[in-house]
């Protein structure tokens, strides 16, 4: 297990860690374990050209996130949460906002709430808790929503 950065390192990562670079590790993310070559990168993120790819593969080398093998293939070293990475979290081999899971608590709740109280439990629906669950199972929601669409890749 690698030791945990330094807040100057942090501050390092976090100024260099922006557009293509970031998308490239944010696809290596998506796949921990596995191995990607510089064409795969270049490829599937459409860019430019091979010596593109590199040279962002080789930004995540000098910031210590990803390691390169012998045969020329690179993968992560260490998954770091700095800038948006922060509000996402791995559920598999996927990264997802982490308000998803406030969502679908706060709105599952509602949903029991107004199936129990339609039932006669409660006494019936109390118009502020209910105003209070749907705000908060709206806010939430469109918060996931928003950061799933600045997702870099």
């Amino acid at each position: 297990m690698t030791e945990p950065k330094p807040i100057s390192d942090l501050a390092q990562i976090e100024s260099e860690l922006k557009g293509k670079t970031l998308q490239i590790y944010w696809y290596m993310l998506r796949s921990p374990g596995s191995h990607v070559g510089v064409r795969e990168i270049q490829r599937t993120l459409r860019l430019s050209s091979p010596s593109v790819a590199s040279h962002h593969l080789e930004k995540l080398v000098a910031l210590r996130l990803v390691d390169k093998t012998r045969t020329g293939e690179y993968y992560v070293t260490q998954e770091i949460k700095v800038g948006l990475l922060r509000f996402f979290t791995r559920l598999g081999r996927f990264l997802v906002p982490r308000y998803l899971f406030y969502s679908v608590l706060f709105t599952t709740m509602l949903i029991t709430y107004i199936t129990l109280a339609f039932y006669g439990y409660y006494g019936g629906i109390n118009l502020v808790a209910l105003l209070f669950g749907t705000l908060a199972s709206l806010i939430l929601w469109l918060e996931t929503i928003r950061l799933w669409r600045q997702k870099p890749f």
